[in-house]
């Protein structure tokens, strides 16, 4: 079954590689969508694959990498919009 969501992270999350461990992370389990630091300071994830997989990436955005701080998470659920890769966006 599949999965499509998007989230919102706050905290300390630009500027500590944050967008390259998620990019990775997807890769590691097959799931498709994007990654991109907004102009307030928030990182926005859209995640779409198997629901395990999915699941999975949602727990590793929870805790980030290394540096990171993070003080809250918003998820959204989001129609499957069938994106072939996973990529990092710049605004």
């Amino acid at each position: 079954m599949k999965k499509s969501t998007r989230l919102y992270i706050t905290g300390t999350v630009q500027g500590v590689f944050f967008r390259m461990f998620i990019k990775e992370n997807a890769e590691r389990y097959n799931v498709k969508g994007f990654v991109r630091n907004l102009e307030d300071g928030r990182i926005e994830i859209f995640l779409e694959g198997d629901v395990n997989n999915v699941n999975k990436m949602i727990e590793i955005c929870k805790k980030g990498p290394k540096h990171s701080q993070i003080r809250h998470v918003e998820i959204k659920p989001e129609k499957f919009q069938e994106f072939k890769v996973f990529k990092v966006l710049h605004i």
